[in-house]
Order: C-alpha cells, then sequence, then structure tokens
C-alpha cells in the first residue's frame, strides 16, 4: 500500500479485488476526497497504459473507517453480474471485530431492524419492526481474547449501512475505534477494528470458484491478535 491506499488480493479481465486501507471513501461524498475507484483508475491507467477513460465499477461499500475486501468490476457485464450475486445473497462474507466488551453469549444470531439517519449519518437499530426500517441479520462467534480484548468473526447475511457496527454495540460489544456506536477511541485515526477479512463466491464469467482473504491493518491492536493462532489459519 506504498503508493496506493489498497492491495491487490485478486485481478483479471473482469474483475478487481482489493484490500482497502481504512480512512479511505469507497464512493466519492461531500468531502471532494480521492475515493477509492480514483485509486483504482489510476492504477489501472498505469499498471496498462491506458490513454484514456478506466472503467471501474463498485459492487459494495464498506464505510471509510472499516478496512478489507472490496470488489470493483473491470467491465460492465462483470459489475451488473456481481451486483445480482450481492442482491441474491450469494457472497459468503466474512468480517473481523474487535471489541473490549466480551459479548454475551459467545456465539449467536443478530436480527434487528435499523433506519440511518443520514444527516447525522448514523444508524439505529430496533428490536422489532418498525416504519421504514430494513431488515438485518448477522451470526457472530467468539474467536478469541488477549488481555481484555474480544476477536469476533462475523458473517452478515444481509449488507444494510453500518449494519455490524450498530448491531455488535446493541449486543453490548462496541467495535474499538467506532465512538460513534459506544466503541473505545481510536487508537489509529479514521480507522476502526472492523476488517473484511473474506469473500467466497462463484466468478459470474469464468464460474469458477474464488475464495479470497485480506492480511490485517498494521496496528498494535490487530497484531496482539496476529500471534494468535486463529488468525494463522
Amino acid at each position: 500500500m506504498e503508493k496506493y491506499p489498497f492491495s491487490v488480493i485478486y485481478e483479471d479481465n473482469h474483475l478487481l479485488v482489493v484490500n482497502k486501507a481504512s480512512g479511505v471513501l469507497t464512493q466519492g461524498d461531500e468531502t471532494g476526497d480521492l475515493s477509492l475507484p480514483d485509486y483504482v483508475k489510476l492504477y489501472l491507467k498505469e499498471k496498462y497504459a491506458k490513454p484514456g477513460n478506466v472503467f471501474c465499477g463498485v459492487v459494495h461499500r464498506l464505510d471509510r473507517p472499516v478496512s478489507g475486501l472490496v470488489v470493483l468490476a473491470k467491465t460492465s457485464k462483470a459489475l451488473e453480474r456481481m451486483n445480482e450475486l450481492f442482491k441474491n445473497r450469494q457472497i459468503d462474507k466474512t468480517y473481523w471485530a474487535i471489541s473490549s466488551r466480551a459479548p454475551t453469549p459467545r456465539t449467536g444470531k443478530l436480527i434487528h431492524w435499523l433506519i440511518k439517519d443520514g444527516q447525522r449519518n448514523v444508524t439505529k437499530a430496533y428490536p422489532t419492526q418498525v416504519p421504514n426500517s430494513q431488515y438485518a441479520e448477522l451470526s457472530y462467534t467468539l474467536v478469541a481474547s488477549v488481555k481484555n480484548y474480544y476477536l469476533l468473526e462475523v458473517k452478515p447475511l444481509t449488507g444494510r449501512p453500518h449494519q455490524i457496527r450498530v448491531q455488535l454495540a446493541s449486543l453490548g460489544s462496541p467495535i474499538c475505534g467506532d465512538e460513534k456506536y459506544g466503541g473505545s477511541p481510536a487508537l489509529v485515526r479514521g480507522a476502526i477494528h472492523l476488517h473484511a477479512r473474506s469473500l467466497a463466491f462463484v466468478h459470474p464469467i469464468k464460474q469458477e470458484q474464488l475464495v479470497l482473504r485480506a492480511d490485517l491493518p498494521p496496528d498494535k491492536l490487530w497484531d496482539t491478535f496476529a500471534r494468535v493462532k486463529i488468525l494463522a489459519t
């Protein structure tokens, strides 16, 4: 990530899958900061010496302070088909999160109905359905603990704005660094300890199974867990 705020995990003529750094927008916003597609287009223009416009379609999003795997499409055909895979929940997504509070129970399923306040950029979780809410479901497992920190493996079934962040906070295990949802202060500015660790899906063009994994960000807290055996598997 020395030149660009991502590392390439997988690339072919149709798809580019990258490990995004924390603090990088997945799509542009009112800040005007360069987004991941902006950086990817620069990367593709340089790598392939493309003189004109470069196509780069965003298949799904990660919140700005979240790191990990993002799938981008290099063709409109790939973008359309990947969108269908996500829409039909044919993508196996795994996230890792660190909290300073142990979840109770240690493993379980969370179901909420979410409403996002776009002006405040915050999502609220409700235990039952309310008007204009969206259904959200995930499963989680406590996989390791070190020095009063707890590593959770999270598998979201749905993909709602701030879903994992607000649902873990509702469980009583907010993500470290995620002060918006009651987490401890961030150790690294612009980052929370939520990482899109792996993706598994059938390639929409080649029809081959892909299982992709992103290395952890380099910081003290992640490094603490990097020595735990579970992270080496």
